[in-house]
């Protein structure tokens, strides 16, 4: 079975950009999330959603490996799957292309704890296997 890929559209803002115009190197976490987000969105469940019925996603580790700058405008695309899943941890890869291109620019990973809100680890399989179930789907 292939890998479903989530696929987001982010523009470099000017904001975002160091004096040399280069999109500073911590805003590429800040669209990990969005683009995590709309994976979790895309499979049927928002991180809302989730959080309401007591699933916590608190970040264990975190890493990007840089290969060319993204610049103030550049339309990217985020390319995101689920590397990795056990009951207990997901780990999400991030490919970050400008759309211009196709130029792979940088590529990620970060890895979450299943937590309830009482922030104790959970067997996600056990506890809401739906929530699993729909996660799998990314999982190549």
């Amino acid at each position: 079975m292939e890998k479903e890929v989530q696929k987001t559209i982010l523009r470099v803002r000017y904001a975002e950009t160091d004096a040399m115009k280069y999109a500073w190197h911590g805003n590429y976490f800040i669209w990990f999330e969005v683009a995590r987000t709309d994976l979790l969105k895309i499979a049927g469940m928002t991180y809302r959603e989730m959080e309401e019925m007591g699933i916590m996603l608190p970040l264990v580790e975190c890493g990007c490996k840089f290969k060319q700058a993204a610049r103030y405008d550049d339309e990217l695309e985020i390319r995101t799957t689920v590397e990795h899943l056990t009951p207990a941890r997901i780990t999400f890869k991030y490919e970050v292309f400008r759309t211009e291109d196709d130029k792979q620019l940088a590529e990620g990973m970060t890895s979450h704890a299943f937590m309830s809100n009482d922030y104790r680890a959970v067997n996600l399989k056990k506890v809401k296997p739906g929530i699993y179930e729909l996660l799998e789907e990314f999982v190549g």
